[in-house]
């Protein structure tokens, strides 16, 4: 097999793995109602099952898990990540109280913080500059396929359960229509795990020398004396991802509350978005980043999150404004659209700026950052807004539109403010490094890496 057909079959098997990473973290936010009517639950303590219990311990082991990957058989991590949280989903489908529940989607997130660093490093080492933003695009297609699926079958799946009352299984005995849900999705991925494991090859590290593992405080240190570049890349990408993530999560119910759509009918539009517009809008990105780096445009990648951010505020906006409901779609499609153009390059821009051993650690510093900003504060500070600003529950979209008008522009100009320093740390890391193999060489396992 030739390496460049090798190479993106290997960004296939990592897109599925995730797709269902985020399959596996989404189907909560349209399982609401089964789950708190099981429980006898508050939205509160629901909102710690769907949000905290997953990203708290998925930021805080991210850092842990992304030194194996920078120092160990990133393959073998992943292989073993994509088992864990595929085994905690379907454990979600044994819960029979909060605690129980909350537990295993710990455990789906400890899983999935396995995934990002040790993907995005060894991506980096397997494709070449000129077409890395592609390959990296494409592996966070399994974003907006994940999160589409989980709209599309949660909206059924919250129309078909309304019809059950138990199902009887051997062994399992009688489970709710939702406990099901979390067997249906979680099982299939340890399919994924064994084709991870089968079929994919560990990359030779390249710009390295060595097999001793780089201390924490030498990374710390590295960071801390190129402390612009890194901050204003991490906190501007951050405060941009709190919108993105505030839109992913209340998108269904904004179709719900300004068009009176159905929970089935709002998880089918909501997630075809995601699917269409968030799959096209990370394929652009990639492509327009290549095409701009291939100019000699070091500083590509962020600069295509900029125009992105500038695009996707006046969408947001009209989110508040439109009464048609075909412009809402339309208003909804094109903000979905340019809020994923930073899914792939955003994590490409820190590849390209580090030195390979330290990759997967600033990667989680990242996704910490991201994770406790974006996916902690977003969602929160678009409901806040809702409830504190406008007092009520259908000024959703005024919310979105406040929300955008603010946080698009002020993550940018952040962004913005560190765009020299982060040209030259680019820069300085592509002259330094070899070049990735041309696409006849053969692209074997790398000799020094250890199995997990």
């Amino acid at each position: 097999m030739q390496a460049s057909s090798y190479r993106w079959y290997v960004i296939f098997v990592l897109l599925l793995a995730q797709a269902f990473s985020f399959l596996d973290r989404m189907i909560m936010g349209l399982l609401v109602g089964p789950i708190r009517a099981s429980f006898e639950i508050s939205d509160t303590q629901y909102s710690l099952l769907a949000g905290l219990a997953f990203s708290l311990f998925y930021a805080i082991m991210g850092i842990p898990l992304a030194r194996i990957a920078d120092n160990y058989n990133r393959r073998s991590l992943i292989t073993w990540g994509i088992a864990v949280w595929s085994l905690m989903t379907a454990l979600c489908g044994l819960a029979r109280d909060f605690v129980s529940l909350f537990l295993a989607r710990v455990g789906v997130g400890v899983g999935e913080a396995a995934l990002g660093p040790a993907a995005y490093s060894m991506i980096t080492d397997y494709f070449p500059k000129s077409t890395l933003a592609r390959a990296l695009s494409v592996f966070m297609l399994g974003v907006t396929l994940g999160s589409g699926a989980a709209y599309m079958l949660g909206g059924a799946v919250v129309a078909y359960v309304g019809t059950l009352d138990t199902v009887s299984l051997p062994l399992l005995g009688n489970l709710e229509g939702w406990q099901l849900t979390f067997f249906i999705v979680g099982i299939p991925g340890l399919l994924v795990a064994l084709l991870m494991r089968a079929t994919v090859k560990e990359p030779p590290r390249l710009g390295t020398s060595g097999t001793d593992a780089i201390p924490i405080r030498d990374v710390l240190s590295y960071a801390s004396t190129r402390r612009r570049a890194y901050a204003c890349h991490i906190f501007g990408l951050s405060t941009f991802i709190m919108v993105v993530y505030a839109l992913n999560l209340w998108g269904p119910t904004y179709f719900i509350r300004t068009f009176d759509l159905s929970i089935a009918e709002a998880g089918y539009v909501f997630g075809l978005i995601m699917l269409g517009a968030g799959s096209a809008g990370l394929l652009t990105a990639g492509f327009a980043a290549d095409k701009w780096m291939q100019r000699g445009v070091r500083d590509a990648y962020p600069r295509v999150i900029l125009v992105s951010m500038f695009c996707m505020m006046p969408c947001t906006v009209a989110l508040g404004f439109v009464s048609d409901f075909s412009l809402g779609i339309a208003a909804m499609a094109l903000a979905v659209f340019f809020s994923a153009f930073q899914g792939g390059i955003s994590g490409g821009t820190l590849q390209l700026m580090t030195p390979n051993r330290m990759r997967g650690q600033i990667m989680a510093v990242f996704l910490l950052v991201a994770n406790l900003i974006g996916l902690g504060l977003g969602p929160t500070v678009l409901a806040a807004t809702t409830d504190y600003v406008f007092g009520a529950d259908d000024a959703i979209g005024q919310a979105i539109a406040l929300t955008g008008a603010i946080l698009c522009p002020l993550g940018g100009l952040i962004l913005w403010a560190g765009l020299k320093q982060i040209r030259a740390e680019i820069e300085q890391q592509m002259a330094s490094a070899p070049p990735v193999p041309d696409a006849g060489a053969d692209v074997s396992p790398a000799g020094n890496a250890e199995a997990v």
